[in-house]
């Protein structure tokens, strides 16, 4: 496995996997993986021939109060599980490599960045936009790998690589889980085991809504309503939302009559929590 810190060095493995006309997958991390990133890295190893992971805390999507600093940082760990998966290239930048100075230039979805995450963490799919328009054009991937518990990310994403023509497919990967249902996320690792627990309403809340959609509810508000009240029943969770939405352009919906996204968003003591689930009308 390759580690490379440098564009310079990336774009050389690259070069030389398009001259051997390998087919380049990325997964972009921000690294202290877990078992949501590594089925990332083995759908990529199925579905192409070099397979290249980002890991890079980007600062750019952090707020002035948000947890860039103590963000969990495990590179040796991290990179040895990458050897593990027998994941080609692995890209480590430095925030300098990444913004040198005098770099101004930012990518933004008007309009999508607002909503969801948007709303509580304004600037952060701003940063994420930028960063990855980047590493589009730093490995050149003809396939992209994210996970579906950052859902409002990918629909954002999605619609940047249509607007700006980048050459590149997406593939949303399923949410892994937990066996008690916690979505894996590198911010379970703040959670006390008191919090751990606490953390698991809202899996019940989504789970909660998807009983009643089944049953038959189809009124966004009143599925919404459900999801709240099952928050609501656990005193240390601060909701942020729960909305209902559509997958691609993350506005609400009135009635879930085609695939629709309900996202949910807590804070459980100190850590932001998210999960979301997709709705399928029959």
């Amino acid at each position: 496995m390759n580690i490379a810190s440098t564009i310079q060095e990336t774009h050389a493995v690259i070069r030389a996997a398009r001259k051997a006309g390998k087919r380049i997958g990325l997964v972009p991390t921000m690294g202290a993986l877990h078992e949501g990133h590594l089925s990332l890295v083995r759908a990529a190893k199925e579905q192409t021939d070099l397979v290249v992971i980002s890991i890079f805390v980007n600062p750019l999507q952090f707020g002035p109060q948000e947890d860039l600093a103590k963000y969990p940082r495990t590179f040796e760990r991290d990179c040895e599980l990458l050897e593990r998966e027998r994941v080609d290239l692995v890209f480590a930048p430095s925030t300098a490599e990444m913004y040198p100075p005098g770099a101004i230039t930012l990518v933004e979805v008007q309009g999508l960045a607002d909503r969801l995450d948007g709303v509580s963490r304004p600037g952060h799919f701003r940063g994420v936009t930028t960063v990855v328009a980047k590493l589009f054009h730093i490995v050149e991937p003809d396939v992209t790998f994210f996970g579906q518990k950052d859902a409002a990310q990918s629909a954002i994403i999605r619609k940047m690589v249509k607007d700006l023509n980048f050459p590149v497919n997406i593939v949303v990967c399923p949410i892994v889980r937990e066996p008690d249902g916690l979505a894996m996320s590198s911010r379970n690792a703040y959670l006390n085991a008191d919090e751990r627990q606490q953390g698991l309403v809202l899996s019940r809340a989504l789970k909660k809504v998807q009983q009643v959609f089944e049953a038959g509810e189809r009124d966004a508000q009143h599925l919404a309503e459900v999801g709240g009240q099952i928050v609501a029943t656990e005193p240390a969770a601060k909701l942020d939302y729960l909305s209902v939405v559509d997958p691609d352009t993350l506005e609400p919906v009135r009635d879930v009559n085609h695939p629709t996204l309900v996202a949910v968003a807590a804070w459980i003591g100190s850590t932001r929590l998210i999960d979301n689930v997709i709705l399928h009308p029959r």
